[in-house]
């Protein structure tokens, strides 16, 4: 823990991030994120410590790279504490802004848009900023909005922000919101069965 805050803290620089980044820390944070609590205050430091790592490539591959490592941030967005929430969805925000083709779709698979939905309305002002910026994101797809069918998960993203956008106190976004969450948790199920699926009895005893 004393370790993890002392990096994090060094991070905040960017040459003492760079510098980090030389010794390969992310199996070592990550390894700990997943062991501790998404709501305590290990994993906060560990997501203020990636953040921060995002800003740059080997720092962005060596995330992707390791099994379960968007998941883990994930996770965050979803449980964590407010401050790791806000940290995590900043992570994942850094990987998509640096290059949507290729990160959007990881993110999207680990079933995220619940607990970014719920960022807009109940995260710190600047999650809810990070959250919304990175639902634009993650909506808009790569093919002509004419492939796509009118209920499809990214149609009502769109209708969800533009809402958000226009009045964010109101009852009809609030009850769009609801609903997306319903469609999107019934999604993520799906994939949490998909997951189940190839846990190890170490892993369940865990």
């Amino acid at each position: 823990m004393d370790s993890v805050m002392a990096l994090s803290n060094l991070s905040t620089h960017s040459n003492n991030a760079s510098t980090i980044l030389k010794t390969h820390p992310i199996p070592p944070i990550l390894a700990l994120l997943k062991s501790s609590k998404t709501s305590s205050r290990t994993a906060e430091k560990c997501c203020a410590l990636i953040e921060s790592l995002m800003e740059f490539d080997d720092g962005r591959a060596a995330l992707t790279s390791e099994e379960g490592g968007i998941l883990a941030v994930v996770e965050v967005v979803e449980t964590g504490s407010l401050s790791s929430r806000e940290h995590a969805v900043g992570a994942l925000l850094s990987l998509c802004q640096s290059d949507r083709c290729r990160y959007r779709e990881p993110i999207l698979r680990e079933g995220v848009i619940p607990g970014l939905l719920e960022l807009t309305v109940q995260g710190t002002p600047k999650s809810r900023v990070k959250a919304q910026t990175l639902l634009r994101l993650l909506r808009e797809s790569p093919y002509p909005r004419s492939e796509l069918q009118p209920d499809t998960l990214e149609n009502i993203v769109c209708n969800i922000i533009s809402q958000i956008d226009g009045d964010e106190q109101s009852g009809k976004a609030k009850k769009m919101l609801a609903e997306m969450v319903q469609v999107s948790m019934e999604q993520s199920l799906r994939h949490l069965q998909r997951r189940a699926l190839v846990c190890t009895p170490g892993d369940l005893a865990d």
